[in-house]
């Protein structure tokens, strides 16, 4: 991939910057016991933390969005995680290092996720990274989430930087489709839950990292 000439780096949410499947698989697990049922091992959840509600629904129920009953089950699942938003949600290793050497370089950094902003904003406040992100665009702050380039669209019109001279990263699938149709440079998170889909080698990434800090080397 060409380095040089990046102004911007824009982050996934969910299993790229932050680990948030102990708080959304423990959501899960509580609605489990509130309807009776066992707890899904944490290894069994992870590679579905990234679709969300939807991923967490299909996982733990086998219930999708067009199913009966989905739309009660997503409410109370969503009243638990809101409950224990940051009780187990931590940065990734490496990720608070990485925010870090990118302000010292005067690289700006941002947010953009499907995760809706009742969520994301008090989330982010939590991991200490609101105030020093240039944006952060939810899930619902456009018409289209992911793979729709729409909120990286936006995050680059907020951080004054053209999508050419910006980098996205995601550990999903839709993650790199938004980033090339946004028109930016895309690097697929390795460290991340990776979906259940397509394996990451032919998501069609301009890099793949291992770590949060090997982005340092694209740059």
């Amino acid at each position: 991939m060409p380095d040089g000439g990046i102004r911007a780096v824009f982050f996934d949410l969910d299993g790229t910057l932050a680990d948030t499947a102990p708080d959304l698989g423990g959501a899960l697990n509580a609605l489990l016991a509130e309807l009776g049922r066992p707890p899904i091992a944490m290894s069994v959840l992870r590679p579905h933390v990234s679709a969300g509600t939807r991923g967490m629904l299909g996982v733990g129920l086998g219930l999708t969005p067009d199913d009966h009953g989905y739309g009660e089950r997503a409410t109370r699942f969503l009243e638990l995680y809101a409950e224990r938003l940051c009780v187990g949600t931590r940065l990734f290793d490496g990720v608070r290092q990485l925010l870090e050497e990118l302000e010292r370089r005067d690289i700006r950094w941002g947010i953009v996720t499907n995760k809706p902003a009742r969520f994301t904003e008090p989330l982010a406040e939590c991991l200490k990274v609101s105030h020093r992100a240039s944006a952060i665009i939810s899930g619902d702050a456009t018409p289209r989430p992911k793979p729709a380039p729409d909120g990286l669209v936006l995050a680059c019109q907020r951080s004054g930087v053209p999508p050419p001279l910006t980098l996205y990263v995601g550990d999903d699938l839709r993650d790199i489709q938004a980033g090339r149709a946004a028109g930016m440079r895309t690097v697929a998170a390795a460290w991340g839950y990776l979906g259940d889909g397509a394996p990451i080698e032919v998501w069609g990434a301009d890099a793949t990292i291992a770590q949060p800090l090997d982005l340092l080397q694209l740059l």
